[in-house]
């Protein structure tokens, strides 16, 4: 379990015993306190304390700094009492099954869930066999690093080792993942790398050059990435969970948020080394294309969600407010040339994102839903309580049926009618200021304008605000089965017409029909593949081409409003 490079944290030595290691330059000693007994670490010029000595699995431990606190290992990979608690040493979490092949790139239709709000990782343990006979064939994990409290979406975590205790710890995961494998699943894990959570992080104490002093995030302190041991922290946490855990992926949360290229064509160039099957996505509002020619497999597509979005509930507050007008356009060009924005002036001025037009369908991640745009709603409305059954159908058929990867969130296969919100537990006065910053997000939208609608925001700190975030599985009624099977329905037309050649597919074009509807097709090895949908307003006219109609029947070439979609394939 040890590389060429030494790593931060406690590891199994290559000879005998467990090396204990903390980049800590503001120390001048640091010393070691396991199991209650105190050893001096030998200190390198480069700011790191180590220590190799005879440890167990489970044995406690802190660092103790000169001024005499102790704090936790910030690489524990175990905090069995959460981030106030002492570290804990991790020797067998195990890894990845030997035999164990997932799907490929081009095959994955990604579920994207939250451990808590899925009832627990044994609850979504007993899913796992029904998602795969969806059709579903990677779940992916938002953040499971420990945060403090215990609920929060896992956007706020301290230690970015150690999957958080309330979830079971390292065990308990490893025991999803080698379930989720044995029902034929990949599993990818969101990671955050941008910034720490506020509360609970005191790597200030005894090693400022971890932040930087000239930048921040919307989340806090901005990480100094020119640092080699902050880019080795990060990059051996990747190899990690890939290595040792066995995930399958990884998707890399707000990386515009991180601004050095450096660090992410390292962490690329050293996961491609070492997991060459690992699928590396990323989260990037400054739509970089550069970054889909090689290094990174896909990217989350929020151009597609928002326009169709747009489209199918005419809001325009917020990020949706550069969509208004032209959403249809603006989807039309996703389904064509994969981003919406490649150079083009945001609402604010500023250039954002660059030409795209060249790469594969495949480069791109899209949805109708995420924890995102479902749970940073006021109210946490997923798509099922905003719009009727026939514009949901069109959206989950658009969604599913292009040569880009799909991502589900979760509850969506059979479209749960509960909401999902945001979550947290902080201690005073965090709380307090979470909550009101909670409210003062909204206050810019007319729904939200006077302090008394805002106040009927649901206090993220609330225990109940998780409770009713709770995605129940599918029950026996009438709605329920009845989207699982479209939703089964249209993944097995995908993987018929689409899979085979879908890394080859190269776009036809897409136009608008009218308000509200579009078109696209592209060609596949085999054949060509078009879609069409129409959730506006009025009747419109399509040109998709005769052929084998494996979506509508549409009536004389003519989608009705209101929600209608038709796919047809022309073989070659």
């Amino acid at each position: 379990m040890t590389t060429a490079s030494p790593r931060l944290g406690a590891w199994r030595a290559a000879g005998e015993g467990v090396e204990f290691r903390v980049w800590a330059p503001d120390a001048d000693t640091m010393t070691l306190c396991l199991q209650g007994a105190l050893r001096p670490m030998q200190r390198e010029p480069d700011g790191c304390h180590w220590l190799r000595t005879q440890a167990s699995h489970g044995d406690r431990y802190r660092f103790r700094l000169p001024s005499g606190q102790d704090v936790p290992d910030p690489a524990s990979r175990w905090q069995p009492d959460g981030i106030d608690g002492d570290s804990a040493v991790v020797l067998d979490t195990g890894r990845a099954q030997a035999t164990w092949q997932g799907p490929a790139w081009q095959d994955l239709v990604i579920c994207e869930v939250h451990i808590e709000a899925g009832g627990g990782l044994a609850a979504l343990t007993a899913q796992l066999p029904m998602l795969a006979a969806t059709g579903i064939t990677a779940i992916e994990l938002m953040p499971v690093a420990q945060f403090p409290g215990r609920r929060n979406w896992g956007y706020d975590g301290v230690f970015p080792y150690a999957p958080a205790h309330v979830y079971g710890g390292p065990a308990a995961l490893k025991a999803f993942i080698d379930a989720a494998h044995d029902a034929g699943l990949s599993v990818l894990l969101d990671v955050v790398y941008n910034h720490f959570g506020p509360q609970g992080n005191p790597l200030r104490d005894y090693a400022r050059a971890f932040f930087r002093d000239d930048r921040s995030t919307p989340w806090g302190e901005a990480i100094d990435f020119r640092q080699p041991w902050v880019r080795r922290f990060f990059i051996d946490n990747a190899l990690m969970w890939l290595r040792d855990y066995g995930f399958d992926g990884l998707r890399l949360d707000a990386v515009h948020a991180i601004d050095d290229d450096r660090f992410l064509q390292q962490l690329a160039d050293e996961v491609r080394a070492e997991v060459p099957h690992a699928h590396l996505v990323l989260e990037n509002e400054r739509n970089q294309a550069r970054w889909l020619r090689g290094a990174y497999q896909g990217q989350w597509n929020d151009d597609f969600h928002n326009a169709l979005h747009v489209m199918l509930t005419g809001e325009q507050e917020g990020y949706y407010a550069a969509y208004a007008g032209r959403a249809d356009a603006l989807l039309a060009r996703c389904l064509a040339e994969g981003f919406a924005w490649q150079g083009e002036p945001d609402l604010g001025g500023h250039p954002r994102g660059e030409p795209s037009s060249d790469l594969s369908p495949a480069r791109f991640v899209v949805f109708a839903q995420n924890h995102d745009q479902v749970g940073n709603r006021a109210f946490g409305e997923r798509l099922s309580m905003l719009v009727d059954p026939a514009r949901l159908r069109a959206a989950l058929a658009l969604t599913l049926l292009t040569p880009m990867i799909p991502l589900l969130f979760m509850g969506e296969p059979w479209q749960a009618r509960s909401p999902f919100l945001f979550f947290t537990d902080y201690a005073p006065p965090l709380d307090e200021a979470v909550r009101e910053g909670r409210r003062r997000e909204f206050s810019g939208f007319s729904a939200f304008a006077d302090a008394a609608s805002r106040a009927r925001i649901p206090d993220p700190n609330d225990p109940a605000t998780l409770q009713v975030s709770y995605t129940p599985p599918p029950g026996d009624d009438p709605w329920s089965q009845q989207w699982l099977r479209c939703t089964g329905g249209f993944l097995a037309l995908r993987r018929r017409y689409l899979q085979p050649g879908l890394l080859q597919a190269r776009s036809l074009g897409a136009r608008v029909l009218g308000e509200g509807a579009v078109q696209a097709g592209w060609q596949l090895p085999s054949g060509q593949w078009w879609i069409a949908i129409n959730v506006g307003p009025r009747p419109v006219a399509h040109a998709v081409p005769a052929g084998e109609r494996v979506v509508g029947p549409d009536v004389a070439g003519v989608l009705p409003a209101g929600g209608s979609v038709v796919a047809c394939w022309v073989a070659a």
